[in-house]
């Protein structure tokens, strides 16, 4: 007996109507052939897949479903299996394609099951329709060419499936080359040997990571030279089999980059320490000499005061004595200049209006002499080293009032949060200046106003900025000539009580 109303010779006999029911209902195409290849069963599905009537198929040799570029081998392979019967997926490693009635071929995934019925062998094929996977494949296959880095994918048996076009530029191999191959030949050889049991590692406890984390990672390239890599590891599915994507970063420029700021850290450290052996010196060594020269000078004014000396001879004794006077100066400025890091305490909570009340008190003289108003908002608690805040204030404070015009001086100190940070600011309505000069008042030694008309090396403002950048913040001004200035900077708002 056949099924679809057409009779073979080799047909089935049955027991029949309930497995056409059962292949007619099932979710996937379902074609039956006898020994001959010839067609004595399809299903519903198969109908829709191919785009045939049932009785267009029954009766037909099963190569009218085959592309004619492979058509001509197909004989050959039925007849192999009818060989050796058992089930199976058709066409393991290569692609298998099915022709629609259109013409037009369809990608397609075949599993095959014989079976035998009163004596005659049949092959009952499941047909699915890939498309959509190849589709989805594709899109994955694009995306992974398409890339800014090395893509890899590798099975769970750790050959590789799959390459970019950067895998091929950073390891030199063509992706023929490497299809197929273990992933072993990109890993150099003293910890070839290792690698399978970390890879077999990721398949038990599979999660996207980064590999190697904590320890420097090298591919090996076709050449045999290494290159420092950074791996991220992506696990994929796909049909019940298990897979990971690699992206690959050859970071070769980048150990550049950490290797020269290594090397420019050193070099930093090799100055700080020459720094503070420079402080020494100043401390110790360059002003010994200074005093002698400067008692000297004095015994020698003393002993020849209103001996018969010329005007000349007078007049450069009183030289000598404002110079020495003015190096010592300047010696002690760039000691504390120095100080700021090299002898800086650790940062504890600081109450910055504690802070303000301290700066106030040591310049209360020079508060008092100006007739200044010093007026003070509510200001918060920060972490920071205690003397150095006491001598940014008091310099800030302390510049308000050295540059002040003929009103009687008006500071003001407040303080606002902006995100992470607090702002501070100290306003005056002194002289001011053009803000054209703003960046230069801020280095060491710079002054814009001649030392007869305002006293000091012009280190204070350098002493600031050197504070607050230990400090993680940053040191700014707003001036205007003759509308006063306003000098800013920030301190990170850890261990903030309150906010404004």
């Amino acid at each position: 007996m056949s099924f679809g109303g057409n009779p073979e010779s080799d047909s089935l006999s049955l027991g029949e109507e309930q497995l056409r029911q059962i292949i007619d209902a099932a979710p996937s195409g379902m074609i039956m052939v006898n020994h001959s290849g010839k067609i004595v069963l399809v299903n519903s599905q198969i109908e829709q897949l191919f785009g045939y009537e049932r009785a267009e198929l029954v009766g037909k040799s099963i190569e009218v479903l085959v592309p004619t570029s492979a058509r001509l081998r197909h004989p050959q392979y039925r007849e192999q299996y009818f060989d050796d019967p058992k089930t199976r997926a058709m066409g393991v490693g290569r692609d298998l394609y099915g022709l629609r009635k259109d013409g037009t071929e369809i990608p397609v995934e075949i599993g095959l099951n014989p079976l035998m019925t009163d004596g005659s062998r049949f092959v009952l094929a499941s047909v699915v329709d890939i498309t959509e996977r190849k589709r989805a494949e594709e899109r994955l296959r694009i995306t992974i060419e398409a890339a800014p880095s090395g893509m890899i994918m590798v099975n769970e048996q750790g050959n590789i499936v799959l390459v970019n076009t950067q895998v091929e530029r950073l390891f030199g191999y063509s992706r023929e080359e490497l299809l197929g191959q273990s992933i072993e030949k990109l890993v150099p050889s003293k910890v070839r040997d290792k690698h399978p049991e970390h890879r077999a590692s990721f398949f038990k406890n599979p999660q996207a990571r980064s590999m190697g984390v904590g320890r420097d990672l090298f591919g090996l390239r076709k050449d045999g030279s290494e290159i420092p890599v950074e791996i991220g590891l992506n696990p994929l599915q796909t049909e019940g089999e298990r897979f990971v994507l690699a992206s690959i970063v050859d970071i070769t420029e980048r150990k550049k980059a950490e290797a020269l700021l290594q090397e420019k850290i050193l070099e930093l450290e090799r100055s700080n320490e020459e720094l503070q052996q420079f402080a020494y010196v100043c401390s110790h060594d360059l002003q010994e000499p200074l005093r002698v020269i400067s008692n000297y000078t004095q015994l020698l004014a003393k002993r020849y005061m209103g001996k018969t000396l010329d005007e000349d001879a007078h007049e450069f004794i009183d030289f000598t004595l404002d110079a020495t006077k003015r190096m010592h100066q300047l010696i002690n400025d760039l000691l504390l200049y120095s100080r700021v890091e090299t002898r800086g305490k650790g940062f504890v909570e600081v109450d910055v209006n504690e802070i303000v009340r301290i700066a106030e008190s040591n310049l209360s003289l020079a508060i008092e002499e100006a007739n200044a108003t010093v007026s003070v908002g509510e200001l918060p608690t920060v972490k920071g080293d205690n003397s150095q805040l006491v001598q940014l204030f008091q310099n800030l404070i302390g510049n308000a009032l050295k540059f002040r015009s003929e009103k009687p001086p008006e500071v003001h100190v407040c303080a606002a949060s902006e995100g992470d940070m607090w702002r501070f600011t100290v306003s005056d309505n002194g002289i001011g200046f053009d803000m054209k000069h703003a960046e230069r008042i801020f280095v060491i030694f710079q002054r814009l106003h001649l030392r007869e008309a305002y006293e000091g090396s012009g280190i204070g403002l350098a002493v600031c900025k050197k504070i607050v950048e230990r400090h993680g913040g940053r040191l700014w001004v707003e001036s205007q000539t003759g509308k006063g200035s306003s000098f800013h900077f920030t301190l990170p708002i850890r261990g903030a009580k309150y906010h404004i």
